[in-house]
């Protein structure tokens, strides 16, 4: 889905833990420790809130149906903006914003990627996937195929597709929000799977469904908020607000550092209108477009996304709730535009990475110099809104993994494959909720040990493999008359498989050698720096220079320690986990070459393989998916 510095994140501390002392807490985070009461109010509303909704959920969950797909109960525009809130992950939130308030224009192409992906998904899958499909990735693909089969292969591609983004939810989150509010990453992690286990296991579909669209609503007003204060002062002009841009001191001092000797020549004006400008970051013109086929397509293959077109009373309203989507996430991502833009003319990149290298902290940071700086208290009241906005997210779209793993496992598995479509309902929900018991602290343990770790890879992995593998297996089973249960097979182990090999030998991985030269040259390019600024430390002729001088060295000294700290991580290590001594290709993303090899295995499998019943069930499954006729009793046959 990303690289490195989109990462996700969770502000947040479980219910206990809010109980503690505020100052214990927050201590050490970007909330100066005075002000760590507010953000225990504000978070407390918000748990408080979406565990109400939990309560009333819990009431009305009795059935497999309305714990896997809230009885089919769910509006189009509910719909909607429960997609939306599944969709819009922390990374959309901080990782798009602050990528935008560092890079400028190429930050803004992955919101074009992401929301162009739900393009397919109203072209291609909504509609026929409610009509043909129950409740799971597994009832679609076992409609014309062998059932069992099917939905072994189903239940392991969704559970491997959640494990990957749920465990770099888990730990980016709780990486995040050390950094802003300081609480123990342990805790956090905690908080997180406490809750969202709380969602999960009692609520079910419905609780998730409502959580999701409680989280989106706040999502969107949080950002609204941040936008009309940033824009105001331009008299809400776009051409004024992006001339702000460009003539910016702090966004042509960014620009200057990451073109380095490019920018030699280059007047203030070109270096601020060159932030407005591609290639500060995209660099890679093929691995764009590795990078795009797998943010379009594997969206489509994501299995928490597909469980939602079920929870829906008919097709019409799937169609109706991912225009919704569209539209809501569409209208996201526009104003993410300003909340990046105004937090590199407001706080500025300096500062910005001076808390995150990756620029995840832009938003916040903007939230709170709106409210009048790290001093104030509203200042720090609009950091805390923000903070627990991106804690519902964090919840939420955990929330919505844990149910696809839980209903793979008990409605694929247990109930599909063990028990033969032989089970109560009051088997198949307690088998739901064990199940979900199962993953949820699992996701815990997993985010716990992965400390430390980085996982960026896990991202890519979670989109590469719901593209090559879930994407040619859905869409062939719905257009191809010839789709089998070998191809099936074959299509989804090839394109994991190559998926997941292709991640392991690309730049995402972690090369001790590589990292060790790179963190040479950032100390021989350190030292000389630090000894530069405190020479100009000395001679600042006032306040405000010494202090602009004085946060530049104390970055310097910064970067410095991490190199050292890099260069004995790595010290006497000359390979990785897989034996590399550096990468095999170059696209951080594999869906270039991994997804047109799951459709070609798919393709050749289906035809290798002879499957009568997959042909004899063609002419329903095209009459059902095209019109909905019985779509009420699609079941595994």
């Amino acid at each position: 889905m990303t690289p490195s510095r989109l990462l996700v994140w969770l502000p947040g501390a479980a219910a206990g833990a809010l109980s503690l002392d505020a100052h214990a807490i927050f201590k050490g985070g970007a909330v100066p420790e005075r002000f760590g009461w507010l953000a225990v109010v504000v978070f407390a509303a918000i748990i408080a809130l979406t565990m109400y909704v939990t309560f009333l959920a819990a009431k009305r969950v009795k059935s497999a149906q309305q714990f896997y797909a809230a009885g089919r109960s769910v509006s189009g525009l509910q719909n909607g903006w429960a997609i939306a809130g599944d969709y819009l992950s922390a990374a959309s939130f901080l990782g798009i914003a602050g990528l935008i308030s560092l890079y400028g224009y190429d930050g803004f192409m992955y919101s074009v990627g992401w929301l162009v992906a739900y393009i397919t998904v109203l072209l291609v899958i909504a509609e026929p996937c409610r009509n043909i499909g129950k409740y799971t990735l597994g009832d679609i693909l076992a409609f014309r195929n062998d059932p069992k089969t099917a939905k072994t292969m189903a239940a392991i591609s969704t559970i491997t597709v959640s494990t990957f983004y749920l465990t770099a939810q888990m730990v980016g989150g709780g990486v995040l929000v050390k950094t802003l509010i300081g609480i123990d990453y342990e805790v956090s992690v905690i908080a997180v799977g406490v809750l969202m286990l709380a969602y999960v296991v009692f609520g079910g579909m419905v609780a998730t469904t409502y959580v999701q669209i409680i989280k989106a609503v706040l999502l969107v007003a949080a950002s609204i908020l941040l936008v009309i204060f940033t824009w105001a002062p331009y008299g809400f002009s776009l051409p004024g607000f992006l001339e702000a841009v460009v003539g910016d001191a702090k966004v042509q001092a960014q620009v200057a550092r990451l073109l380095g000797d490019s920018a030699t020549g280059m007047t203030p004006q070109e270096l601020g209108q060159r932030f407005l400008e591609p290639g500060l970051y995209l660099k890679n013109p093929i691995d764009q477009i590795s990078l795009g086929m797998a943010l379009v397509l594997g969206t489509a293959g994501m299995p928490h996304i597909l469980m939602r077109f079920f929870t829906v009373p008919s097709a019409q309203q799937a169609r109706v709730s991912v225009i919704w989507a569209m539209a809501i996430i569409g209208g996201f991502y526009v104003l993410t535009l300003f909340i990046g833009n105004g937090a590199a003319i407001a706080v500025g990149a300096g500062q910005i990475t001076a808390i995150d290298k990756g620029g995840n902290m832009a938003g916040p940071l903007l939230a709170q110099y709106i409210g009048g700086g790290a001093e104030s208290m509203l200042g720090n009241l609009f950091l805390a809104f923000v903070a627990a906005v991106a804690f519902a997210t964090i919840v939420a779209v955990v929330a919505g993994l844990v149910l696809a793993s839980a209903s793979a496992m008990s409605h694929d598995i247990w109930v599909g494959v063990i028990k033969g479509e032989h089970a109560t309902q009051e088997e198949e929900v307690r088998a739901a909720r064990v199940s979900a018991l199962i993953v949820g602290a699992a996701a815990i343990v997993i985010g716990i040990a992965a400390k430390g770790q980085n996982v960026a890879h896990l991202v890519a992995l979670a989109f590469a493999v719901a593209a090559s593998s879930n994407l040619p297996c859905v869409l062939l089973t719905l257009y191809w008359k010839r789709c089998n249960t070998g191809g099936i097979v074959l299509g989804m182990l090839v394109g994991a498989f190559s998926a997941i090999a292709l991640v392991m030998v690309s730049p995402n991985m972690t090369y001790p050698k590589l990292e060790r030269e790179r963190a040479e040259k950032a100390i021989a390019a350190a030292q000389p720096r630090i000894a530069q600024l405190e020479t100009d430390l000395a001679a600042a002729a006032d306040d405000a220079a010494r202090g602009e001088v004085d946060g530049q060295l104390a970055r310097a000294r910064r970067d410095l320690t991490t190199a050292q700290d890099t260069l004995r991580r790595f010290e006497g290590r000359e390979t990785n986990l897989v034996g590399l001594e550096k990468p095999l290709i170059e696209l951080r993303n594999p869906g270039l070459y991994s997804i047109p090899l799951g459709f070609l295995c798919v393709i050749i499998g289906s035809l290798l393989w002879r499957d009568r019943k997959s042909e004899e069930m063609w002419d329903e499954l095209y009459v059902r998916q095209n019109t909905g006729i019985h779509a009420e009793q699609a079941v595994a046959h």
